[in-house]
């Protein structure tokens, strides 16, 4: 009997779909990072007190992590593409919207909608890419094509800012998101799927309302602690986030249609893949940082050559990525990971060997190094969490994963980098006792506050105090280079031994060949499918 074998991929429509799905996801992430070089010229033309600075430049990402849970859940309920569609639609108003501001409240409510809508388009997205590409090469393929345009939005909004300034307007970065959605909200309806969950039963608004005094209180307690130091209402800020975290879960679990379903993370893949994103974004984030005030501070770039530099291992983090799939179809998920994070850890290490009179190559270096060893985790970590989660959970599953990375960013500002610059205060210590008072409080502060003293002082002594800052933020870089390489070097066991059942990309094809070789001959029901493949 001649057996029916067709491969079951996608085509051309998937394909030109997941082009126009990268229009969004470029341009949310852009929005993250487009606005820093703006804030001097819109304070000028707006005049916004500290407090409504510090909001027009943090309510976007606050929003975004509040509704992603939410968002990820309509998604389930009313079609995923159509909740990108009316994500867009806002997304774009918003833009219009925030770049005619002419008041910081006009500004800020702006933002506010930005994040709010930017939160309905990011799981979609995800989701959508999960869905479309059902066959695993397509689908590693397309994740971490997927993941290219996340990690170029972030990249390359500062630069793309920067030259907006230079020709228009403050404005202008907003609108440069325009065109893109529209030619989304033209096209999408058309070629993207509709994508909707069975049975997903009403939405519980209370719910809804815990997820936010969970999450929203978390994120600004997590940024303002790390930003500040200990302060009193952003720590009760984070209490009460964990608190209402707490009754949220309790609520998850006796709900029959959760908006955050809890039997997803008894998947070990599924958490595993969480474990090692969160992680990956708490080094990535606190290393940045650090690595970002050594470029300025202790080697003195400005801020324009510092960013320059760093789109180099941005760009080796892509080709990292972009390079994997291929290597999924002889070498299993594991060892892929596992060999990535052991290189990105000896990358970390090399953060030792920079001095403060060793220019930016020895660091430059040390980031190419680290971003080329998180390419592969980058690339196969979302395909293994989305390929844990049920079809009908998508939407769910692709908010958790983005969720996790914001609370990732959140952390490594609280952990890493406030071990990096608690190193520098203890060692700048002992160098502040012939500095006059006001300027050895300052270089207590932060490098950047030492730096500027430095300048106002006598010049011997600004000498002095500037060599010591830079010789202590060093060993405070040093520090976090350990930790980072210790992190990874963990999350390289925890890789090896969770994911080593994961076959390769083409074991798995000849597998689902088989499957459907022996379902066809023998006609038996897709339930046991499996059963037959064993025989």
């Amino acid at each position: 009997m001649t057996t029916a074998h067709t491969k079951q991929g996608a085509g051309q429509r998937e394909w030109v779909g997941l082009a126009v799905l990268a229009l969004p996801t470029f341009l949310v992430t852009m929005d993250f990072s487009v606005l820093y070089l703006a804030v001097p010229h819109l304070t000028a033309d707006l005049a916004p007190s500290g407090i409504q600075q510090l909001w027009i430049v943090d309510i976007y990402g606050f929003l975004i992590a509040g509704f992603l849970v939410t968002m990820g859940t309509i998604g389930d309920r009313i079609g995923r593409k159509n909740l990108l569609l009316i994500g867009a639609a806002v997304f774009g108003i918003a833009s219009v919207t925030a770049a005619f501001s002419t008041s910081p409240e006009m500004l800020i409510a702006s933002r506010a909608l930005l994040g709010v809508s930017g939160a309905a388009v990011m799981p979609s997205v995800l989701a959508l890419v999960t869905g479309m590409f059902t066959d695993q090469k397509q689908r590693s393929r397309a994740l971490a094509i997927y993941l290219t345009c996340f990690m170029a939005g972030l990249t390359l909004g500062p630069l793309v800012g920067g030259v907006l300034l230079q020709y228009f307007w403050w404005g202008s970065v907003f609108l440069v998101s325009v065109p893109g959605i529209v030619l989304l909200l033209a096209v999408g309806p058309f070629l993207l799927p509709d994508q909707k969950a069975p049975d997903t039963g009403k939405l519980d608004p209370l719910s809804v309302v815990l997820s936010l005094a969970a999450i929203l209180p978390s994120v600004y307690g997590l940024k303002e602690l790390a930003r500040h130091g200990w302060q009193w209402f952003p720590a009760v800020a984070l209490l009460v986030g964990i608190a209402a975290g707490v009754v949220f879960v309790r609520r998850q679990r006796h709900l029959e249609h959760p908006l955050l379903d809890l039997r997803l993370f008894g998947n070990r893949t599924f958490r595993s893949a969480l474990t090692l994103m969160i992680v990956t974004s708490v080094v990535g984030t606190g290393t940045l940082l650090m690595v970002t005030s050594y470029l300025q501070n202790v080697t003195a770039l400005t801020p324009l050559a510092a960013g320059l530099l760093l789109v180099v291992p941005n760009v080796l983090m892509i080709i990292g990525n972009l390079g994997t799939p291929p290597l999924t179809n002889h070498v299993r998920p594991a060892y892929l990971i596992t060999g990535g994070l052991l290189v990105a850890a000896a990358g970390y290490l090399i953060f030792t060997l920079a001095t403060p009179t060793s220019g930016p190559a020895t660091i430059v270096i040390a980031m190419c190094v680290a971003m080329l060893g998180t390419g592969p985790l980058a690339a196969l970590c979302n395909q293994l969490a989305m390929g844990a989660v049920p079809p009908v959970k998508i939407g769910s599953g692709a908010a958790i994963v983005q969720t996790t990375n914001e609370f990732g960013l959140g952390l490594g500002i609280a952990t890493l980098a406030t071990l990096g610059n608690a190193v520098y205060r203890s060692n700048i210590n002992d160098a502040l006792s012939t500095v006059p008072a006001g300027a050895a409080y300052a270089a207590r502060e932060s490098i950047d506050r030492a730096v500027a003293a430095a300048g106002h002082i006598a010049a011997e002594q600004g000498g002095d105090l500037l060599a010591a800052a830079r010789d202590a933020f060093t060993s405070g870089v040093h520090v976090v280079g350990i930790a980072s390489a210790i992190l990874y070097a963990c999350l390289a066991v925890l890789a090896l031994r969770t994911f080593k059942h994961v076959p390769t990309s083409a074991d798995t094809d000849d597998a689902t060949d088989n499957d459907k070789q022996i379902h066809t001959r023998s006609g038996a029901p897709s339930s046991e499918r499996r059963s037959h493949a064993k025989i």
